[in-house]
């Protein structure tokens, strides 16, 4: 960059400043162009973002503007001030934009909605503003986008009421605004491996911690069934948050939890998850499969508590005598399944890493 064009640069900046920030409302259209102008600065670069920072005062102001034009350009110019800047997501907040940002909410416009959406995702990721967005308001509105959002609003609904989830306080928040049935729902129309997918059993593990959010999933009609076919066909993460579910879910009650979850047929997944889950799903699926036996403890000193006893042990519980005969062969046939899935992907990384090193001679 030569010394004229950075004069010039530098200058374009300093008067866009200058505009945004100005007291005068005789010209908003020249306020709305600073703010798109600002967006697209804004939209690449780390640096503009930090050059820009004063300007969030005056954008947070045009957010009460009655133009819906300029609560727009505002509202996006912010959104992009806020990516990947912590310093910015805080000043955001600080300036008082939930109050504003929470009315778009109310003006039946599908495209504000997704714009505020966005916002409350992007700000959420700031740890240290977590607790001040949940109690600002915002978890009803994200937990009716669950239901009646599109598509995209949706995801950055269900990633902002999963930042938020991390603060415990938040957690009874977005219970009393019951969103299980939402989740729930979106979990069936979405490809078990997708990320929508893995933050919806992300946000239902940490909900189950209460009795409410339990007591919700089981009441919920396919709703244990959802986490079940999540074991089954989800990301490895995605399992892990849905193995961790049912895991929690008897932990707290195995007597009351253990049959809804046993007759979903969950059985088959977990098996499958003790060899070729991560190893914290491994320790997990074994956990669960202790707790889904009658008894979680060995039926006696002289019978090692191995998987193949545990499943036998489940198998005759719920299909009777005649179906314990055959769960030896259930489980030879699941690991072995399992196991030559495993050699393929290893093969396939062999392959992955054989063509890497001949592109790189």
């Amino acid at each position: 960059m030569d010394d004229s064009y950075s004069y010039s640069y530098s200058n374009s900046i300093t008067a866009t400043l200058l505009l945004i920030q100005s007291d005068t409302h005789d010209d908003p259209l020249s306020k709305i162009q600073a703010a798109k102008d600002i967006r697209r600065l804004t939209k690449t670069s780390h640096r503009c973002r930090r050059m820009f920072s004063e300007a969030i005062p005056s954008l947070v102001s045009m957010l009460r503007y009655p133009s819906l034009d300029a609560k727009a350009a505002a509202l996006l110019a912010l959104l992009n001030l806020a990516v990947r800047d912590e310093t910015n997501k805080i000043s955001i907040v600080d300036a008082g934009a939930l109050e504003p940002i929470l009315t778009f909410f109310q003006l039946d416009n599908l495209s504000m909605e997704e714009h505020a959406t966005a916002l409350l995702a992007t700000l959420s990721a700031s740890p240290v503003k977590r607790l001040t967005i949940g109690a600002s308001g915002a978890v009803p509105f994200l937990v009716q986008i669950l239901n009646q959002g599109t598509p995209q609003a949706k995801m950055d609904a269900v990633m902002a009421l999963t930042n938020l989830s991390s603060a415990k306080d938040n957690l009874t928040i977005i219970l009393k605004s019951q969103p299980i049935p939402y989740l729930v729902n979106i979990l069936n129309r979405s490809k078990k491996s997708s990320k929508i997918s893995e933050r919806c059993t992300a946000l239902l593990e940490s909900l189950v911690g209460f009795e409410e959010g339990r007591v919700s999933l089981t009441k919920q009609e396919g709703g244990v069934l959802a986490v079940v076919e999540v074991i089954e066909r989800g990301s490895p993460q995605n399992r892990e948050h849905a193995v961790g579910t049912l895991l929690t879910m008897c932990e707290s009650d195995r007597c009351r939890y253990r049959e809804p979850i046993l007759k979903e047929g969950v059985i088959p997944g977990l098996l499958e998850l003790t060899v070729q889950g991560t190893p914290s799903c491994q320790t997990k699926a074994h956990a669960l499969l202790r707790l889904l036996r009658e008894s979680p403890y060995p039926r006696s000193e002289h019978e090692p508590d191995t998987l193949e006893n545990i499943v036998c042990d489940i198998i005759s519980q719920i299909g009777g005598e005649e179906q314990g005969g055959n769960a030896k062969k259930m489980l030879a046939d699941m690991v072995q399944v399992s196991m030559e899935q495993s050699l393929r992907h290893l093969q396939q990384r062999a392959l992955v890493c054989t063509s890497s090193e001949v592109s790189l001679k």
